[in-house]
């Protein structure tokens, strides 16, 4: 990563454990952490992991993100993909501080409404992605990852194509969910997003086949 986006992301995560600093005092001692689809909270924790649990996971994603352009074989692969995977460690980072400020101004009085929330911060991390893996190119950690695409670089670029469409699609439709039912856009985010994993596990299955095929008849 670049020395400006790696300080900008860093100065997020620091950003998080400031924020958690901040309102530690006035959290009370049991904390909202969890909401069902109806917009209830259904699960607690204690005072300190509401505060810090989140930029504990934004550091240790923080410090993989930093690594995985070190160690990675196909290192070259990912510089030159290099400006939208720094992006992406940003907006990520941006999306934990996100959902950590929901949680703790919940548990100081402020209650927003977690079915319109949610799902329009994870539509819009979902729409990034789409933008994000039409630029991926073949690696050991980034993208989508199954023994076909890591096979064949011609699989890695269709089946991406294809997953850049789809992860557009599902997070628009998230972001459109929030004028729906709970009962409804629970369904299209947990179903959409287990359905475009399932269609691109068997795309690039499909895609691999039909170019061994092709490559057998050619012999």
């Amino acid at each position: 990563m670049s020395k400006r986006s790696l300080a900008v992301m860093w100065i997020l995560v620091l950003t998080s454990f400031l924020i958690g600093l901040w309102f530690y005092p006035r959290l009370p001692a049991t904390v909202a952490s969890h909401w069902n689809g109806h917009g209830q909270v259904d699960g607690y924790t204690s005072r300190f992991w509401g505060a810090f649990l989140i930029p504990l996971i934004a550091l240790g994603i923080g410090l993989l993100l930093t690594l995985i352009p070190l160690i990675d074989p196909l290192r070259k692969n990912i510089a030159s993909f290099r400006p939208y995977y720094e992006a992406f460690a940003v907006i990520l980072t941006l999306y934990l501080i996100f959902i950590q400020l929901f949680e703790l101004l919940w548990n100081v009085g402020v209650h927003l409404n977690p079915n319109v929330v949610f799902p329009v911060g994870i539509g819009l991390l979902f729409l990034y992605l789409g933008f994000f893996l039409e630029h991926v190119k073949p690696n050991w950690f980034i993208g989508i990852r199954t023994p076909w695409t890591l096979s064949s670089e011609r699989v890695w670029e269709k089946t991406h194509r294809l997953g850049a469409a789809l992860f557009k699609a599902l997070g628009i439709a998230m972001i459109a969910a929030t004028a729906l039912p709970s009962s409804i856009f629970i369904w299209i985010i947990l179903g959409g997003t287990i359905a475009v994993a399932l269609a691109l596990t068997v795309y690039s299955y499909w895609l691999y086949e039909r170019e061994q095929k092709v490559s057998g008849k050619r012999a």
